[in-house]
């Protein structure tokens, strides 16, 4: 591996980039296509898909991460040996992977210490950190593989510089969390309901502390200090604004716990009025003038099927008496869709689309068909998860046992690979979630009947 990499500086003489460039102006080979295709195999299927089967302890968790390990190391290898388009040197791309594969490698050696199950001795208390680590850095492979993936399309497209980098950053970063958003509420409604009773706060109550946070955060970012406000400038400052004011209202509406926890509207409000915005958002091309109209109208569908799914499908409810999601809450691919939209719509992603002769029209379905795709990524890593509980919750309610397990009940500390959690420690945890019996729910305690 040394040697490689000492060769790798040999690899790129010759490269000459224009000037004004961060690209070569070849197209991009088999090799580089390749690189990409399994680079988003591992980080953004197989890794999730693993990260889920060790929270349910399924015995495919350790088959599905060494494939995927292996799978990123031939891509390592092909993302440093192609021709084609060149990238300039200490890219993004390139400064992040080392961070990652370094995670990536703590994560193999704690899970090897773990399958070893050391308890004596010092062990005895490492080993309870080391499970704990390990489940907190599974959970966040996503998110930083998310990010990595943003900076290689960054990179090999040549944007987000110079006066670029501040639009850059809102779109890719605002459009993520939308993305971020919409599966943390998917995940709750299809497989977060016993963790909302548990807390026994109103699902906006969560929603309304992230636009908070979120318009604080917008509010002193947009701008660049000490230099001239533009027309841009006022309209995200402005955004970031009213989501702080809205999210300290949504606060209040559902301050409440246990009985006192209400559902309110001020999130779906938000939301929908973020679309009006967005879709009045004057912009120097039509073409990106029609894109941010589209993001805009998407997300105002989406801030309405919110307020409609709160007010008459549930009516004030945190979920159906069933407590099966209704395919209205389904809408929810509207959120998605308007994240892509919006990563989509920086300037010069659509200066491309022009060059290139591609309407306006054509490039919003493809943004919507990889919409669709993530959330039935989504929504398949979210049914093997509730499946696997779902069969364990049976086992713990057949005839001789003491009670049953909720599902949706799991904790970091049960993030585990199957066999890694010795015979005491998996006691410990069944122990933990049969005695976590009581809910509370829809602003009062469950009867005997949800028992």
């Amino acid at each position: 591996m040394r040697y490689f990499l000492l060769l790798l500086p040999l690899l790129r003489l010759g490269v000459v980039i224009p000037d004004g460039e961060h690209t070569t102006g070849e197209p991009l080979d088999a090799i580089l296509w390749i690189h990409i295709l399994f680079m988003i195999t591992a980080f953004g299927v197989l890794y999730p898909l693993g990260m889920v089967l060790g929270m349910v302890r399924n015995r495919f968790h350790v088959p599905v991460q060494v494939t995927a390990s292996c799978i990123a190391v031939v891509g390592w290898f092909l993302g440093h040996s192609h021709r084609g388009r060149q990238f300039e040197d200490g890219n993004i791309h390139s400064v992040y992977a080392p961070f990652l594969a370094a995670g990536l490698v703590l994560q193999v050696i704690m899970g090897v210490y773990l399958k070893f199950h050391l308890e004596r001795g010092w062990h005895g208390r490492v080993r309870p950190m080391v499970v704990r680590v390990h489940g907190v850095m599974g959970k966040l492979m996503p998110v930083v593989s998310w990010v990595q993936m943003l900076f290689g399309g960054i990179t090999v497209l040549g944007f987000c510089h110079a006066d670029h980098l501040g639009q850059c950053l809102a779109h890719f970063i605002m459009g993520s969390s939308f993305i971020g958003y919409a599966i943390v509420m998917s995940v709750m409604t299809l497989a977060g309901q016993a963790w909302l009773r548990r807390h026994g706060r109103a699902p906006e109550f969560w929603d309304s502390l992230v636009i908070a946070v979120w318009g604080f955060v917008n509010t002193f970012t947009e701008h660049r200090w000490g230099q001239s406000w533009s027309h841009g400038d006022y309209q995200h400052t402005s955004m970031g604004i009213i989501w702080w004011c809205a999210g300290l209202l949504g606060l209040w509406l559902s301050g409440g716990k246990g009985a006192t926890a209400r559902r309110n509207l001020v999130p779906g409000m938000v939301i929908f009025l973020t679309g009006w915005a967005m879709s009045g958002h004057a912009q120097h091309l039509e073409f990106s003038t029609k894109v941010h109209a589209v993001f805009g109208y998407t997300l105002m569908a989406a801030g309405l099927t919110r307020i409609i799914e709160i007010s008459f499908v549930l009516r004030d409810r945190s979920a159906r008496v069933n407590g099966e999601p209704s395919t209205f809450q389904h809408l929810l691919t509207l959120l998605v869709a308007s994240g892509f939209l919006f990563i989509g719509a920086n300037e010069e992603m659509l200066q491309l689309q022009v060059n290139v002769g591609i309407d306006h029209m054509s490039y919003l379905l493809v943004l919507y068909s990889i919409a669709f795709l993530m959330y039935l990524l989504v929504q398949v890593l979210v049914y093997v998860y509730t499946s696997n509980t779902a069969v364990e919750a049976a086992a713990a309610a057949a005839p001789g046992s003491h009670s049953r397990i909720e599902t949706g009940t799991r904790g970091a500390e049960e993030f585990e690979l199957e066999g890694l959690l010795s015979d005491d420690e998996q006691e410990r945890v069944i122990g933990s979630a049969l005695s976590s019996d009581t809910r509370v729910g829809d602003g009062e305690a469950v009867g005997k009947e949800d028992r």
